[in-house]
């Protein structure tokens, strides 16, 4: 029976088609600013998170030495300003936290980077293979080096976007030349590209192959990503006894090293806790927060960084996801107008059906066919009509979305879910719409509906 009502429907669409392709545009472009605006709300909550996860505020930084206490008397007089202390085996122990997604054992060196007769001056950084993903890096050209470089200590680098056009142009493919530093000669396996204009300038090779260079054996920092978001406060508070209970900073075991050391009692460490930290742990937020800050003022922003971290990344990102999330309802009930404008056509047309097809409809009721049946007849008309204007409509935004992100550079995302829900309004107009038209042929006396012309 819905074959042949959808049968009939066509064909009675395609007897009157300029009327049925008004009407359906009229659904379409409603239609179309919903799936366009919808794209835009979906893209907009893409790009936040993206932002926000590049933004770098789920990492956690652990660097050598306790520089945020380096103006203190007494760290100066136990040689924490710097230390020496901080090793693979404490960058491993650290990813076994709990929350901890990636990890990357750092060092760093500032000096020449040189490529023929060019040179420039930057900060080269020996890093490992999940530094990329944490920085939301991509590759112009080549790749990052991989896990086994990093174990045989290669001599190959990464170049940031910047520093290969100050090296070599920025024409030039550096896929698999060389480049100096200090003495050691390093063959390029990729050029990266960042939103970091600053990273965008250094060097990047294995941690482990400028270990040898530098001659040590130690880090200079670990580099550690959450694995959720908001969890990198948790993470950095969890570092810190690890690391003091791996490097012995207890009261005891200071006491020992300094009485080796030959200090006097005046340069013991006063409190039951032990030393200071050897270690200085700081999360991507905070060390946003504290940059450029003299160093007591740096301190009270660390001491009260449980207290500002409650608007954490999770937090923040959700409610820059409520705001885009609004702004789109907000919009689309803007375009429900167009939709409901659309569905009073269909309405229209369909009364307008009714009229003139009565004594069709009185001929079928007089060969037998129930109320029921000239209902499903009408509505399938309905739907047919707002569904070809939803196909169309469909079509538009994914169109418009295009255009917008093609012109105006602004991110769109048309999503299964955002066609199904078109689809899914135009059928449920089609249905509302067209159920009075519908039902007023159905209630036809079919008497009445043979005599009419």
């Amino acid at each position: 029976m819905f074959q042949i009502s959808l049968r009939i429907a066509v064909d009675a669409l395609a007897a009157h088609k300029l009327r049925t392709a008004l009407t359906a545009l009229g659904m379409s472009i409603g239609v179309g600013a919903v799936v366009t605006i919808v794209a835009l709300g979906a893209g907009a909550k893409h790009t936040v998170s993206e932002d926000v996860r590049s933004a770098g505020t789920n990492l956690v930084r652990v660097d050598a030495g306790n520089f945020t206490r380096g103006g203190e008397e007494s760290n100066i007089a136990s040689g924490l300003g710097a230390a020496t202390t901080l090793t693979v085996d404490d960058a491993d122990a650290i990813g076994r936290i709990a929350g901890v997604k990636s990890y990357a054992a750092g060092v760093r060196l500032r000096g020449w980077a040189a490529a023929g007769t060019a040179r420039v001056y930057t900060q080269v950084i020996g890093t490992d293979v999940a530094f990329p993903a944490m920085n939301g890096w991509s590759f112009a050209r080549g790749r990052f080096f991989a896990a086994s470089d990093v174990s045989a200590a290669a001599p190959v680098a990464v170049i940031g976007s910047i520093a290969r056009d100050k090296l070599f142009g920025p024409d030039e493919n550096p896929i698999g030349r060389e480049i100096r530093i200090r003495d050691a000669m390093f063959r390029v396996s990729g050029i990266a590209s960042g939103s970091d204009d600053d990273q965008m300038e250094m060097v990047f090779v294995p941690y482990t192959t400028l270990q040898r260079v530098l001659g040590i054996g130690h880090l200079h920092s670990v580099i550690v990503a959450a694995e959720q978001a908001g969890e990198a406060t948790r993470i950095a508070a969890d570092i810190k006894p690890l690391l003091r209970a791996r490097h012995r900073l207890d009261r005891d075991a200071a006491m020992a090293r300094l009485r080796q050391g030959g200090l006097l009692g005046n340069q013991m460490p006063s409190s039951s806790l032990g030393v200071p930290d050897d270690f200085t742990v700081k999360t991507q937020a905070a060390e946003a927060l504290t940059r450029g800050l003299y160093t007591s003022v740096a301190a009270f922003v660390l001491a009260n960084m449980p207290k500002v971290d409650q608007i954490n990344l999770e937090e923040m990102t959700g409610t820059l996801n409520r705001a885009s999330a609004t702004m789109t309802t907000l919009l689309v009930a803007i375009a429900a107008i167009a939709l409901f404008v659309g569905g009073i056509g269909i309405m229209n047309v369909m009364l307008v059906s009714v009229n003139e097809r009565t004594h069709e409809i009185g001929i079928r009721r007089a060969a037998g066919a129930k109320r029921r049946d000239v209902l499903l007849q009408f509505l399938v008309e309905a739907v047919a009509l707002s569904g070809c204007g939803g196909a169309a409509g469909v079509m538009v935004g994914a169109i418009a979305a295009a255009v917008v992100t093609r012109l105006l550079e602004w991110p769109t995302e048309v999503s299964a879910g955002a066609v199904a829900l078109a689809f899914g309004i135009a059928a449920a107009i089609g249905v509302f719409f067209g159920f009075y038209p519908a039902r007023r042929a159905s209630l036809l006396d079919p008497i009445d509906a043979l005599r009419s012309e």
